[in-house]
C-alpha cells in the first residue's frame, strides 16, 4: 500500500474530491472502489443495501402478520391498520385537510410543528393509491431503498471499502427501525439527506445544497443539516483550496430556503413566524428548560405508568448513546458531523422531557457509518451488534403495532 492510499484510509478527508468540472457540475465520482463504468444498480455495494432493505422489510411484514396476534392475542385489526398510530395519523390529517386539520374535529395545535414535505408526499401518492396508510408505507419504503444505498456509499466513501452493508445492517437493525417501515418522516428525510452528504463529500455543492433543500422540506432536522454542509465546506476549502472556489459557498443559502418559506406560510395563517416550533409547546407541552431539568424530569417518568416507563428509559439510552457519538467525533475533529449530531442532541436534551430521541438516533448517519467502519475491519463488532442490539427492534415494532407509545 502506498504511503497515499494508507492517508486515504486513515484520513477519509483527505482524499481528492471530484475535480472542479465535477463539483461545478453537481456530478460526483463513484466513492473509492467502485467502478465508474459499472452501472450503479449492478454495483455490490448498492446490491448489498437494496437486498438488506428488502430483506427486513419482508421481515417486518411477516412479524407485522404474525407476530402482532401472538403478543397481543385480541389485536385482529387488518394489516394496515396496525400502521396507521400516532404521527401516521397526523400526517394524514394534513395531507387529506391541511394544517386547518379535520373541519369536524377541534382544531390540532401541534400540527404547525409537522413539515410540510411528507404529508405533500402523502397527498401525491394518493392520487394513485386510494388508501392513506398505504400511501405513506409505500413512500418509506422507496425512500428508504434510496437512503440505504446512499448510506452504503457513503460509508464505503468513508473506508474501509466494505462499510456500506454493515453501516445499513446497523441501521435497519436499530431498535426504533420500526419508524423506517411506517409512514413516518425518517426515511423520506434521509432519503435527502444522505445523497446530500455523499455529495457535499464529493465536493458537489450544488447538488448536495439541492438534496438538503428537499431535506429541510420534510424535518426541521434540515436545518442542522444545513449548519453542518456551512462546516464542511468552510473545512474543505481552508484545508485544499485556500480562497478557491469560495463563490460556490453561496449555494449553501439554498436549504434554508424551504425552511424560510415554511415560517412564511404559517405566519400567513397564523400570524407567528415560530409557528412550528410554538407547536411543540402547545401540542405537545415541550419548552427550552436546562439540561439537567430535562434529565431529571425523565428520569422520575422512568418509575411511572409501565406503558410509559420502558419508553423513558429508552430516550435516556439514546442521550447516552447520543453524548458518546458526540465525544467520538470531538476526538476524531470530524466537524461538520459533530455539528449535525451536536445540534440534533442540544435541542432534544433541553426540552421539557426527553421524547422523540429513540427516533433521532435513526438520522445520526455518523453513529452507523461509525459501525460499519469498525465491522468492515473487525467482523466481531457487527456480530455482536446483530446479536445484542438487533433483536431489541422486535419489541418495539410490537409497541407500535400495538398501539403503545414507542417514543
Amino acid at each position: 500500500m502506498t504511503a497515499a492510499a494508507q492517508e486515504a484510509e486513515h484520513h477519509p478527508e483527505s482524499r481528492e474530491p471530484a475535480g472542479p468540472d465535477a463539483e461545478a457540475s453537481g456530478q460526483a465520482s463513484p466513492p473509492a472502489g467502485e467502478d465508474a463504468a459499472v452501472p450503479l444498480w449492478r454495483r455490490a455495494t448498492v446490491r448489498d443495501a437494496l437486498l438488506i432493505w428488502v430483506g427486513t422489510r419482508a421481515g417486518m411484514i411477516l412479524a407485522a402478520l404474525y407476530g402482532a396476534l401472538i403478543v397481543s392475542g385480541q389485536n385482529r385489526a387488518p394489516l394496515l391498520e396496525r400502521w396507521k398510530h400516532w404521527d401516521v395519523g397526523l400526517f394524514r390529517k394534513i395531507a387529506e385537510f391541511g394544517y386547518d386539520g379535520d373541519p369536524s374535529q377541534e382544531p390540532d395545535p401541534g400540527l404547525p410543528a409537522i413539515f410540510p414535505g411528507m404529508p405533500l408526499a402523502m397527498r401525491l401518492v394518493h392520487l394513485v393509491v386510494d388508501d392513506w396508510i398505504l400511501a405513506g408505507l409505500i413512500i418509506s419504503f422507496v425512500a428508504g431503498a434510496v437512503a440505504m444505498v446512499a448510506l452504503a456509499r457513503l460509508a464505503d466513501f468513508e473506508g474501509p471499502t466494505g462499510a456500506g452493508r454493515w453501516a445499513v445492517l446497523a441501521l435497519v437493525l436499530c431498535p426504533t427501525a420500526v419508524f423506517l417501515f411506517a409512514g413516518y418522516s425518517e426515511a423520506l428525510f434521509l432519503a435527502f439527506a444522505l445523497p446530500a452528504w455523499l455529495a457535499a463529500r464529493r465536493r458537489a455543492w450544488p447538488l448536495a445544497c439541492a438534496l438538503a433543500a428537499g431535506a429541510s422540506c420534510v424535518r426541521i432536522t434540515g436545518l442542522f443539516l444545513a449548519a453542518a454542509l456551512i462546516v464542511e465546506f468552510v473545512v474543505s476549502r481552508t484545508r485544499r483550496d485556500g480562497w478557491a472556489g469560495w463563490w460556490r459557498g453561496a449555494w449553501l443559502a439554498l436549504p434554508f430556503a424551504p425552511i424560510l418559506a415554511y415560517a412564511a406560510y404559517q405566519y400567513s395563517r397564523t400570524g407567528d413566524w415560530l409557528a412550528w416550533n410554538n407547536a411543540q409547546q402547545t401540542g405537545w407541552g415541550r419548552e427550552l428548560v436546562w439540561p439537567w431539568q430535562a434529565f431529571r424530569t425523565t428520569w422520575d417518568s422512568t418509575g411511572g405508568d409501565e406503558g410509559f416507563a420502558p419508553m423513558f428509559r429508552l430516550e435516556i439510552a439514546a442521550v447516552i448513546v447520543g453524548v458518546l457519538l458526540v465525544v467520538w467525533l470531538l476526538l476524531a475533529r470530524r466537524w461538520a458531523e459533530l455539528v449535525y449530531v451536536g445540534l440534533q442532541l442540544g435541542a432534544l436534551a433541553t426540552s421539557s422531557f426527553y421524547m422523540s430521541i429513540p427516533r433521532s438516533v435513526l438520522l445520526w448517519w455518523p453513529l452507523w457509518v461509525l459501525i460499519g467502519r469498525a465491522g468492515a475491519r473487525y467482523r466481531s463488532v457487527i456480530i455482536l451488534y446483530a446479536a445484542v442490539i438487533g433483536p431489541l427492534m422486535v419489541p418495539m415494532m410490537m409497541s407500535f403495532l400495538n398501539s403503545s407509545w414507542t417514543g
